[in-house]
């Protein structure tokens, strides 16, 4: 008999991975969403939020009803179904707020009817609630929140996805209770650079994927900077450059923007390493008296689940 019901959770996710715009992205075991699905005998889509942040629950003007909207079409679904969604990861938050809203009622069809959808398909109709957040169509949020662990995106039309092996460092992830929207912080980027900026640019993410593999931390400190992306959206949050040259001086392996923020994460070798981060972010944030939430976390290498 085909279940009814399933509970799953999808986790936030580190995207744009300090000079990996749109191409590299990393699942955190904290914070994580959870929804319900559940099938009715009558068609159409009802959503019901039990957080309060206030998300249309109309599923034309909501990014889990447009994304499982998307699946139906296309595979043909009949009946309908209920969702019931508790949103740990504030949206605007930088940590991949749409993408586990996007992706939670794919992964959950799949699994509730059974329909044996690969990655790259479950991440395409995904892909279509993330439209409706940033007015793009980009995975570096919604491969790592299915798959988990570090994914390289190499190519979006199609689908290329690549998992990359990485060692399970801590991380320690700054929210302060700011909003910063996608679609406003995409479109102060700049449309063209100088080649010897991309040349950099191009170095930093060779060098860092090749210090993820071989384990090596020397390199990634080297190559964790960003040449192109960070310098316009930093301007957006409030005592990040700050927080990244103490973390940097105490030793930190190193980090950037979360998403496009406000959100920031840093990598430690150790949990002295990240308490010496949080404590240097609660300091600086308290100083300025922004509200703010840390999490010292770890790399999620299960991805979105059941539970």
């Amino acid at each position: 008999m085909m279940m009814r019901s399933i509970r799953i959770k999808t986790p936030g996710t580190v995207a744009n991975l300090v000079c990996g715009f749109d191409i590299l992205g990393m699942a955190l075991q904290e914070p994580f969403d959870e929804l319900e699905l559940k099938r009715t005998d009558q068609p159409g889509i009802v959503i019901h939020h039990k957080d309060d942040f206030g998300l249309p629950e109309d599923p034309l003007r909501n990014i889990a009803g447009v994304a499982l909207q998307a699946l139906v079409t296309e595979r043909k679904v009949e009946g309908g179904f209920e969702l019931h969604i508790k949103k740990n990861i504030r949206p605007g938050s930088g940590i991949g707020s749409s993408a586990s809203s996007a992706m939670a009622p794919v992964f959950a069809a799949n699994q509730l009817l059974d329909l044996n959808l690969n990655n790259e398909d479950m991440i395409r109709f995904a892909m279509e609630g993330e439209y409706v957040a940033s007015g793009s169509r980009h995975a570096d949020n919604l491969a790592p929140c299915l798959m988990g662990g570090l994914v390289l995106i190499r190519e979006t039309e199609p689908l290329d996805l690549v998992p990359l092996d990485m060692p399970d460092l801590p991380v320690v992830v700054v929210h302060p209770q700011i909003e910063v929207k996608t679609a406003f912080a995409r479109s102060i980027l700049p449309k063209e650079v100088p080649l010897s900026q991309a040349v950099r640019q191009w170095a930093n993410v060779a060098g860092m994927v090749t210090g993820f593999l071989k384990r090596d931390i020397p390199l990634l400190k080297r190559s964790m900077q960003d040449h192109i992306v960070e310098p316009v959206r930093s301007r957006l949050i409030p005592g990040y450059k700050e927080v990244m040259e103490r973390c940097r001086e105490a030793g930190l392996i190193g980090g950037g923007i979360s998403g496009s923020g406000p959100s920031m994460f840093m990598f430690a070798e150790d949990e002295k390493g990240s308490a010496a981060a949080a404590a240097i972010i609660r300091e600086v944030y308290d100083c300025l008296g922004i509200e703010y939430r840390v999490y010292i976390t770890e790399i999620n290498k299960r991805g979105a689940e059941a539970f």
